[in-house]
């Protein structure tokens, strides 16, 4: 029988995996974080709740798993990679380690490594395609380090021990059910954006010039890009972009963002602060590979979603 274990279930990406798996009555889901989220005991999916760094753990999350799909890992805003450079690298590696050990002795039919667009945080190429990855220079940030040592154990594995794998990368991920951090960047971008533009903060902060571009992608295209490359034959050992299409700037976002919130448009004023030691100027993916063998492409619009996203904020905060 099958049955899907998702790492990091409960995070964002993970819960809209989850929801994506519950469409698949034929596949049910296990679900492993270190925290679950409130109420799971009403949930239909079965819950593991433990430290997957823990070999032991992870033995456990997995046994009886056909698939695996690991996005358990520390991750957040800009902010977090400079501030936590040695945690994150011993945590995501410690991750890594445990599921694919786990996976290897399960023999599971396929672990799909959820990577990152930080893979490519030194790219020179645009649309940056899956191929470049071997013409691009090695991160300097210690996550996109650690997520692209990931993908070298995926393909490790499965050289030296026949581990059938698959590699996505989102990029910029958005959508229900992130909450923004503290400070700014310390979360993704659009979270931040959101609350202060509901707070009607003005001049609104953002890093750098603003120049910066991204391409943000809704969590459930992601969820719908990492089901194809679980499911999908002609995944078997390749490595998707998973992304929208759309190249805007920083300061596009915001105003997009601004405006979703309910504010007049020609009433926003920015406050450019000093950003980061690495912060990506430009990040526009091709992602021709998994319309190609998937037959996947992203489907919901930024302002869509960002809408949708704002809505999903407005609900919480009135719950």
């Amino acid at each position: 029988m099958t049955r899907v274990l998702v790492t990091g279930g409960a995070g964002t990406i993970g819960s809209a995996f989850v929801r994506r798996m519950n469409r698949e009555a034929d596949w049910p889901v296990r679900i492993s974080d270190y925290r679950l989220p409130a109420h799971h005991e009403d949930d239909p999916h079965e819950f593991h709740e433990a430290d997957l760094r823990d070999l032991g753990a992870a033995r456990e999350a997995v046994a009886g798993c056909s698939h695996v799909v690991h996005l358990a890992a520390i991750v957040g805003g800009i902010a977090n990679f400079h501030k936590l450079p040695y945690t994150l690298l011993e945590a995501n590696d410690a991750l890594y380690n445990s599921l694919f050990r786990a996976s290897i002795e399960e023999g599971v039919e396929r672990f799909v490594y959820v990577s990152s667009s930080m893979v490519f945080e030194r790219a020179q190429e645009f649309p940056t395609t899956e191929e470049a990855l071997a013409r691009t220079l090695t991160p300097r940030s210690s996550y996109g380090f650690s997520k692209l040592a990931g993908e070298y154990y995926c393909r490790a594995a499965n050289a030296e021990l026949g581990l059938p794998f698959s590699i996505v990368r989102p990029f910029n991920a958005y959508g229900p059910g992130e909450m923004p951090g503290d400070e700014p960047g310390i979360a993704h971008l659009v979270p931040d954006l959101i609350e202060r533009c509901l707070r009607q903060e003005q001049p609104l902060p953002i890093f750098g010039s603003g120049e910066q571009t991204r391409t943000l992608t809704h969590v459930d295209d992601i969820a719908d890009g990492t089901f194809a490359a679980m499911t999908h034959p002609a995944a078997a050992g390749e490595d998707f972009n998973v992304s929208a299409n759309e190249e805007l700037s920083v300061k596009e976002i915001a105003a997009i963002v601004w405006e979703a919130c309910g504010n007049d448009p020609g009433a926003l004023e920015l406050e450019q602060r000093p950003s980061f030691e690495v912060d990506v100027q430009r990040r526009w993916p091709s992602t021709e590979k998994a319309r190609a063998l998937l037959g996947w492409e992203a489907r919901i619009g930024v302002r869509e979603g960002i809408a949708d996203t704002v809505a999903w904020f407005r609900e919480r905060a009135a719950a």
